[in-house]
């Protein structure tokens, strides 16, 4: 079972003040959480292809972004019911730090986007040599 940090709300946080100011039209279904090996961005992007999506990385932000088509339906139809977004989209997820994204990988199946980023490498702490008295040998 995963458990939200407030490291991962605080990402949430920053997407839906992000969101407001972005030019696309829809912005999709996101789940972002936090495992041992780094943080997990799953995107609900049902009916769309790899080539149809954009993902780039703006400092320490993650942008998503693609144009979902609406080739479907009927020219002269009429909505009982509209609850699925079509045109383009844009999300900007605000990475914090302790993340390498510049590692991050992306693979899209069964209509769901995976973006999996790494957490940045420790550096190794500095440790002292004790020197001895004496000859080296």
């Amino acid at each position: 079972m995963c458990k939200v940090s407030s490291t991962v709300h605080f990402v949430t946080q920053s997407v839906a003040r992000i969101r407001e100011g972005t030019r696309g039209h829809w912005v999709p279904n996101t789940d972002i959480y936090a495992t041992d090996s780094g943080l997990v961005v799953k995107v609900e992007l049902a009916g769309m292809r790899n080539e149809d999506l954009e993902i780039t990385v703006e400092g320490n932000r993650l942008r998503i972004a693609g144009t979902r088509p609406d080739g479907c339906r009927a020219p002269k139809c009429n909505f009982l019911v509209m609850e699925i977004n079509y045109g383009p989209f844009e999300s900007l997820l605000e990475v914090p730090p302790g993340y390498d994204l510049s590692q991050a990988k992306a693979a899209y199946q069964n209509g769901f986007l995976r973006i999996d980023v790494p957490l940045t490498p420790r550096p190794l702490k500095n440790t002292k040599v004790p020197v001895a008295a004496g000859n080296s040998k």
